[in-house]
């Protein structure tokens, strides 16, 4: 059937979630960013007789004009770490954070 499923809303919200997160912190450290843009790609695996979500890949490419990589790689893991979604999804073995900074 055509349509989006259950795994494909998780990821989006977790996307959104992350996004919010890492907004919030450059705020809060006083950088601006202007674009922001953030995906996530949700994997299942077999579990025995049925399916589970085994890792979720989030990916986020950010222009913020002033800030240095060291300063983004840290927002970025805070905000992989402490976003609500982040920690609701805990049991996911495997979250990973390909983080771009472009400007």
């Amino acid at each position: 059937r055509k349509g989006t499923n259950p795994e494909e809303i998780l990821g989006a919200a977790h996307a959104a979630c992350f996004t919010m997160a890492f907004s919030f912190a450059a705020d809060k450290a006083g950088i601006a960013t202007e674009r922001l843009d953030t995906t996530a790609s949700v994997r299942l695996a077999k579990d025995g007789d049925g399916f589970k979500i085994d890792r979720i890949a989030l990916t986020l490419t950010a222009k913020a004009p002033g800030l240095d990589e060291a300063k983004f790689k840290e927002l970025a893991e805070g905000a992989k770490k402490n976003c609500p979604l982040s920690k609701a999804l805990a049991g996911v073995p495997e979250i990973t954070l390909d983080a771009k900074l472009v400007n």
